[in-house]
């Protein structure tokens, strides 16, 4: 694993870093506090990523501080997995909720305490409506709900049967505690919305204490209260809950007031970014799991070898909006590329090897050439390749009979190997189906490194490794997980691009990448970024494509 990289505050204007800057300049607020609640039931996707840098990033620039909370407010979904992960993914984008890290079961006393609160007051009721008849009389758009034949308990009663749900007499599904708002009201969620349900199950921090739970529009405001939370920042679907949310704070006595804010969820061409379809593909196997590095996980991107700074810049770059839009995942390409062509290192790998026979190197000699690191960063310094009478090149760098344009090795060609000679090709050798299996070439030693002292050029530089000490690995080339830009959560499985994994077994790579470490990317020359999967073993390196080379979104952006 890569060492979590410190992120310092990058100051952007948005209607969000408006509004608290409003805030604080008229004294509404004197300090920012936000906080990112995930629920602990899968991994964080990239578009929980723009979330992290939002929340935690605004508290950074203005001074505050984010909490990391987890809604930990249903049980049967929820594994101490999930939360792991989500802690380790935000720490790797670069952000620390410091002591700061809650869970919403932390105020599940706090929170039963206020619901018997509300239904002293009148303003909540036990109904033993079934869910169905429940969602059946919650009314339409444009037609109002019907009030439950439970609606008119006492106070007396509704406090009796509560304290006796949350004591376990009852099974699943046979009570509910609602609010008592307006069945009429034009905003359904303020239809006399479910506060507590009962749920026999263990909890993985509280264990079997509780056998009812509070729905997540109960817990989520309260719990910001609690924690003084100033902008609770949270995505559009969340608008029409705003009211809801205000409700209870209003009518409850919390220690504090906070205000929600909403902003467009990310939508990006090529993924589906729903939990219940990224579930659907882990259980039935689509992918190898929840960090398969064609997921849109942050696991898997970062298994893919997608540096955080990447996301980061990503999440910089496609803003804070107000009105849902769909980013084109040329986008995300682009900053993922602009970062890697900065840090990464350059190594040489051919993945489709075809051998090359030196003939007028003498036999058994080598010798040690150096090649750059990094041709922008003389910081990173150089390494030593091993030069000999067998090499090995790309498969597709040669061509029997060379179509037109094709400039690499073909019969009585000349071209230059990187950081080497300028070798030609003589003779072609193939097996009996007639398959090209080796080549046999000649080498002009005066172009040691790659010029010509007569100053004759070449038309094409190849890369290559050496038959002697270039070390096998399996490379992963992932694609598109989806072939359709705009994949229908309904029937996604109709959308999976078979191309989306292919699977080279054969590659040769130069000896210093076995050190490289797990998830960290470097540039395959003339072939893509890559890094080593966490399934590679000595002897047996398994490295994944994180992207190629191609940056079709610099020619968008410069009008090419």
């Amino acid at each position: 694993m890569t060492a979590v990289e410190p992120v310092a505050a990058e100051a952007g204007r948005d209607f969000i870093r408006d509004i608290i800057q409003a805030d604080l300049d008229s004294g509404r607020r004197t300090q920012v506090i936000t906080r990112f609640p995930p629920e602990p039931n899968g991994y964080l996707h990239i578009g929980h990523a723009k979330s992290i840098c939002l929340n935690f990033g605004v508290a950074a620039e203005f001074g505050g501080r984010c909490h990391l909370r987890f809604d930990d407010t249903n049980p049967v979904k929820e594994e101490q997995e999930y939360i792991d992960s989500i802690e380790r993914d935000v720490r790797w984008l670069g952000f620390d909720w410091g002591e700061h890290l809650y869970y919403a079961s932390d105020y599940f006393e706090q929170l039963y305490a206020w619901a018997e609160h509300l239904i002293t007051a009148g303003k909540a009721y036990v109904d033993d409506q079934t869910q169905e008849e429940i969602r059946a009389t919650r009314g339409t758009l444009t037609e109002p709900g019907t009030e439950s034949p439970f609606r008119g308990r006492s106070v007396e009663e509704n406090l009796d049967l509560f304290r006796r749900m949350r004591a376990g007499e009852f099974p699943n599904g046979a009570r509910v505690l609602r609010a008592r708002i307006d069945m009429a009201s034009g905003n359904i969620n303020l239809r006399d919305p479910v506060l507590y349900r009962i749920l026999h199950a263990h909890h993985p921090r509280t264990g079997d204490a509780w056998c009812i739970y509070p729905s997540y529009d109960f817990a989520h405001g309260q719990s910001d209260a609690i924690e003084h939370i100033t902008h609770s920042i949270c995505t559009l679907e969340f608008e029409d809950h705003r009211p809801l949310y205000d409700w209870f704070i209003e009518n409850l006595p919390v220690p504090s007031r906070p205000r929600q804010y909403e902003f467009a969820r990310l939508n990006i061409t090529y993924l589906v970014l729903s939990k219940r379809v990224l579930t659907t593909l882990v259980r039935d196997k689509y992918v190898s799991g929840w960090d398969d590095p064609r997921m849109p996980t942050i696991a898997g991107l970062r298994r893919r070898g997608v540096p955080a700074q990447a996301l980061r810049e990503f999440a910089r770059r496609i803003g804070v909006a107000k009105a849902n839009s769909v980013v084109d995942m040329q986008m995300l390409d682009f900053s993922v590329r602009e970062v890697l062509n900065r840090t990464a290192e350059r190594r040489m790998a051919v993945l489709k090897p075809l051998k090359v026979v030196i003939e007028n190197y003498p036999e058994g000699q080598s010798e040690t050439l150096e090649a750059v690191n990094h041709p922008d960063d003389p910081g990173k310094g150089t390494r030593k390749l091993t030069f000999s009478r067998e090499i090995y090149v790309e498969r597709d760098d040669f061509q029997e009979t060379p179509v037109k344009g094709f400039f690499r090795l073909s019969p009585g060609r000349e071209v230059r190997l990187r950081w080497a000679y300028f070798i030609t090709c003589r003779e072609v050798v193939k097996d009996p189906s007639g398959e090209v299996v080796e080549l046999r070439c000649t080498y002009d030693p005066e172009t040691r490194g790659g010029n010509a002292p007569d100053g004759r050029k070449v038309k094409a530089t190849i890369h290559w490794v050496s038959a002697v000490d270039s070390i096998p690995a399996e490379v992963r080339v992932y694609n598109q997980l989806f072939r359709n830009p705009a994949p229908a959560p309904a029937t996604f499985a109709e959308d999976l691009n078979p191309q989306s994994l292919e699977v080279l077994t054969g590659a040769r790579l130069e000896p210093s990448l076995a050190e490289v470490p797990v998830e960290t990317a470097v540039q395959f020359e003339r072939q893509g970024y890559f890094c080593p999967d966490r399934d590679s073993q000595p002897g047996a390196l398994v490295f994944n494509r994180t992207i190629g080379l191609r940056d079709t979104w610099a020619k968008v952006q410069s009008g090419a």
